[in-house]
């Protein structure tokens, strides 16, 4: 591509330097036009009468005279500009490294194919890059405090109950279970932190070999049954037989957690689909409930990380908010799609469309939630 555009830009800068040379000629001729003239007149006010060849030479000397104060003065105006951008340049840049992000360089008055514009350009857009990231960290710090202080204070104040108010067994046994529940809900989010820190630091190779993606899902259905059949959940699976290469643990991650967040949302009686199509060289797994649904709102930022639709009812149903960030991060590794259709009180339905063969290749970290 380089050389490609070679040619083009040595054409482009001759065709300046031709453009520079006719203008700088341009002027010294309307210089020495109006030093010509101008020296005639001043000599014809004072009554003094030189030849036609000395009041040539005097035109020139006084026209060159002046072409050179100008060019001077543009000059020095121009070096001041230039200084001004630099000083602005470097300013900008140590702002940023002091951990300004919100610099923004005024935008020069020239093309951005000049290098200086396009270091601006550059520049502008670290800074955007940067603040957006730094407003991440904040926002995953805080919401890995919330996620942890919560449960704490929760164990910290059953603890002391325990303790202090020396409780009736059956009491002490619900103290217990809270306990239980919350600890495992640290566990959880732990586990999820974990895993979704070292999908996305560095980069994760994958760990493909080939298997079948239907009797995969069928374990993955059977692994939970007990949580389906203890809410009278109607559970429908329908598979194509299908061969895969892909990374068989990352993908068990996904089917499970796709299928304890249909479990969990979906009311006592009601029904989760199950189903595996092949297309082509893709295959596409969805899996539908008929339980709460999603918010329209919400939708677009229910695989980001922490993310809550409804804090208070995800918090009575034990949930981190990682669960569905780490199966979109896995897909993403995968080559795949994630997309989600949901209504409030008509159900949900995640799909995830995988190629049959993944690329053996390591996506760059990711810094970012979805956008």
């Amino acid at each position: 591509m380089v050389n490609e555009r070679a040619p083009s830009s040595r054409w482009m800068r001759a065709l300046r330097a031709a453009i520079g040379l006719l203008g700088v000629t341009a002027a010294l001729s309307l210089f020495w036009l109006g030093a010509h003239y101008g020296v005639s007149w001043v000599l014809a006010r004072v009554g003094i009468h030189l030849g036609a060849a000395a009041s040539q030479v005097v035109a020139s000397f006084v026209g060159l005279l002046l072409f050179g104060s100008l060019v001077g003065v543009i000059g020095s105006r121009h070096r001041e500009r230039e200084a001004d951008a630099w000083h602005q340049l470097l300013d900008g840049l140590r702002r940023i490294a002091e951990g300004d992000f919100a610099v923004r360089l005024p935008t020069p008055p020239v093309d951005f194919r000049h290098p200086y514009g396009q270091l601006i350009h550059n520049v502008n857009d670290m800074a955007s890059e940067l603040d957006r990231l730094e407003r991440m960290r904040q926002d995953f710090i805080a919401s890995v405090s919330h996620e942890i202080q919560s449960p704490l204070t929760s164990i910290g104040g059953f603890a002391r109950a325990l303790r202090e108010d020396d409780p009736e067994p059956e009491t002490r046994q619900r103290y217990l279970s809270i306990l239980q529940t919350e600890v495992e809900r640290l566990s959880r989010l732990s586990d999820h932190l974990l895993r979704l820190t070292a999908l996305e630091s560095e980069g994760h190779r994958l760990d493909l070999q080939a298997f079948r993606l239907d009797t995969q899902l069928q374990r993955a259905v059977l692994a939970c049954e007990p949580q389906w059949t203890r809410k009278a959940l109607d559970m429908a699976v329908t598979l194509d037989p299908v061969t895969v290469t892909a990374d068989e643990a990352l993908l068990d991650q996904v089917w499970s957690n796709l299928l304890h967040n249909a479990i969990k949302f979906t009311p006592a009686g009601g029904a989760i689909a199950v189903r595996a199509r092949r297309a082509g060289e893709r295959v596409t797994v969805s899996v539908e409930d008929t339980g709460i649904g999603i918010a329209s709102e919400d939708q677009e930022r229910v695989f980001e990380r922490f993310f809550k639709g409804d804090r208070s009812r995800n918090r009575d149903l034990g949930g981190s908010g990682l669960g569905l960030a780490l199966v979109r991060r896995i897909v993403d590794l995968h080559g795949g799609r994630l997309w989600l259709e949901s209504a409030p009180g008509e159900g949900t339905r995640v799909s995830v469309a995988l190629p049959l063969a993944t690329r053996p290749s390591v996506l760059p970290a990711e810094s970012a939630v979805a956008s």
